[in-house]
């Protein structure tokens, strides 16, 4: 196999690996907004006493949501309209 194939095929299986990163990164930002997700509560309701929030490493971090799946940058005080209060 000569060297520019051997090349070629590298460079083209790079590009296959990132296709799912790049279209994780563009469903969750479709979700965010198709949830009208925002980084401010809706009165008393924000997503640290939201059931779909996975809280971070402590009580100020940013978390993840179960209806944005990958996503790690939810704010806990952040709202969108799949808020369901914690039981």
């Amino acid at each position: 196999m000569d060297q520019s194939r051997r090349n070629m095929l590298k460079l083209g299986g790079a590009a296959l690996a990132m296709i799912p990163v790049v279209a994780i990164a563009a469903k969750n930002d479709a979700m965010r907004a198709s949830m009208k997700y925002k980084d401010t509560p809706e009165g008393d309701k924000n997503c640290a006493n939201c059931v779909q929030f996975v809280p971070g490493k402590t009580a100020t971090d940013l978390g993840g949501c179960k209806i944005f799946p990958g996503d790690t940058e939810v704010s806990p005080k952040g709202y969108c309209v799949a808020w369901a209060k914690k039981g």
